[in-house]
């Protein structure tokens, strides 16, 4: 199922894979911190579907937002909880509650109709994203690389959801690599998303998809935590790669603490990245080779599973 609704995705370049409010709330309570007087962007967020922008409004003063502003892609009337096909798309606005209730009353929220379809890279959502301080949504997979490369390119904090594949993708891995871009709290994780009803889905329109991750470049806690390493070098246990010059290691446990050089680790790994313990160099996880990613890992003739290749960082 999860496949088929990928596959179909990629083929017809639709992307209605919404998020789920128990899915929000588990990743966003680690980053409270990050909110306080900022201007958030949900800018791929149907509100009739999607969950980030009720997260946000519902937890609008708890976090002390200043303003959270939303835009999808043309799907959406002005009765903003019902799903149309209008041919424009909608910006929704909301300050915070002012009859004091608690509850953002539809009085409340701002709603303008969009001069075009409310594609990310239009002018006018860009003029939106140049307003914002922190962008929070859940983008289209195929648009993936796209997408976040506008995030930086524009300088903004972001928190997104994503295939985990993702990690593989040359302009995506070039960001990890580089520290701009790391992953979240709930990473390679099965997920349900909610999907119109032309998916292959569950009897309750949700389609189950394996590993998914929030990507992000804001800092918590966890991003300097550093592995808790046991084991020690040896030839026998770690051996060299055919290919390239580094050992294997095939669990992100089993990271000697005593190797000083290069080392191929599960994907997995960057999950526990911690750069001030160990710096990225590059992958292995395609048979083209380029100038971030080295081929396939072999080890005595036998084909090994991607990894990313790592090496202590000095002290």
């Amino acid at each position: 199922m999860a496949n088929s609704n990928l596959h179909q995705a990629k083929r017809q370049k639709k992307d209605e894979f919404y998020t789920q409010l128990s899915d929000i709330e588990k990743e966003l309570k680690h980053y409270g911190e990050h909110f306080k007087g900022k201007v958030v962007y949900c800018n791929c967020d149907d509100p009739s579907v999607s969950k980030f922008f009720h997260y946000f409004t519902y937890n609008f003063e708890k976090l002390g937002l200043k303003k959270l502003i939303a835009t999808c892609y043309r799907n959406q009337q002005v009765d903003m909880f019902s799903q149309n096909d209008a041919e424009a798309a909608i910006c929704l606005e909301y300050t915070g509650d002012k009859n004091g209730n608690r509850v953002p009353d539809l009085d409340e929220i701002g709603v303008r109709l969009l001069e075009g379809d409310g594609d990310f890279r239009s002018e006018e959502c860009i003029e939106l994203l140049k307003q914002a301080d922190v962008v929070v949504t859940n983008p289209p997979f195929s648009l993936f690389r796209e997408y976040v490369e506008q995030l930086v390119e524009y300088g903004k904090k972001f928190l997104v959801v994503g295939n985990q594949n993702a990690i593989t993708y040359k302009e995506i891995f070039k960001l990890i690599k580089d520290g701009k871009v790391w992953l979240g709290h709930n990473c390679n994780k099965t997920m349900k998303f909610k999907v119109p009803e032309d998916y292959v889905s569950d009897d309750e329109g949700f389609a189950v998809v394996p590993a998914i991750s929030w990507y992000t470049n804001l800092l918590t806690k966890k991003r300097t935590e550093s592995l808790i390493l046991y084991k020690t070098y040896s030839e026998d246990e770690y051996p060299h790669y055919d290919n390239y010059d580094a050992i294997e290691v095939s669990k992100v446990k089993n990271i000697p603490m005593d190797y000083e050089f290069e080392m191929g680790v599960p994907i997995t790994f960057l999950d526990k990245h911690n750069p001030e313990q160990f710096e990225i160099v590059g992958q292995m996880v395609t048979t083209m080779v380029d100038e971030y990613n080295y081929g396939y890992p072999y080890v005595n003739g036998k084909k090994k599973y991607a990894r990313i290749l790592i090496r202590k960082v000095e002290q």
